[in-house]
């Protein structure tokens, strides 16, 4: 049985000359997902491609990503790739988990401006966890961390390469699990010390900012 569905999505950029069509800098490239049962276990892996209506895979999005022309070329496009991806998820109701929000505005708003209307995926843009805020709120930091750095804080070793849509969503699922599970976020000691000194300098800048406005 499923509990939560954790997600992670690559984009490639959108020229813009195509966005009167598609009033969006970016679209979707690969869909990533895990799913966790009830016992925050990973139980389902998903990996799907998608090929672009609008934008286009350049060089630095390429090497981020390790997505080239050639993955997406006979890749579904957005509408099959959910019809695919809704038809591995169970039928029952489940929490979408994403490390930030930003992959839940992506699918809001791609779908809007392709004008697909889908049920299932109204039901989980309903029912998101940033995992991200999460983390920050557990480690009382005052800025938003990368996932990169929560896995080490957290001594996770990490899955495959960092910007792979199912890699990142199943190491996300490992945070979110630990997280989940420990009330109080034990930390690396070396990233303890580092989170602290990171935000106490954040926090100087900006008050220095703000002294400013008022001299």
């Amino acid at each position: 049985m499923g509990k939560y569905v954790v997600i992670d999505l690559e984009m490639c950029k959108v020229a813009k000359g195509q966005r009167k069509e598609y009033p969006m800098r970016n679209e979707i490239i690969q869909i990533g997902a895990v799913l966790m049962d009830e016992h925050l276990n990973v139980t389902k892996r998903f990996n799907c491609y998608v090929k672009p209506e609008y934008g286009w895979i350049d060089p630095f999005i390429e090497r981020l990503t390790g997505i080239d022309q050639s993955k997406v070329q006979d890749a579904p496009r957005l509408l099959e790739a959910l019809q695919t991806f809704f038809r591995w998820l169970p039928e029952e109701d489940i929490m979408a988990v994403s490390w930030s929000l930003s992959d839940k505005y992506q699918f809001a708003k791609e779908l809007a401006a392709k004008g697909i209307v889908m049920e299932r995926m109204t039901e989980l843009l309903n029912s998101w966890v940033d995992c991200q805020k999460t983390f920050t709120e557990k480690v009382k930091g005052i800025k938003a961390y990368s996932l990169f750095e929560a896995l080490n804080a957290t001594d996770i070793p990490g899955e495959g390469r960092a910007h792979d849509g199912l890699s990142d969503a199943y190491n996300t699922a490992l945070l979110f699990a630990k997280m989940e599970r420990e009330e109080t976020l034990v930390l690396n000691p070396y990233y303890e010390v580092a989170f602290r000194e990171e935000d106490e300098a954040v926090l100087g800048f900006s008050l220095g900012e703000l002294m400013e406005c008022f001299n």
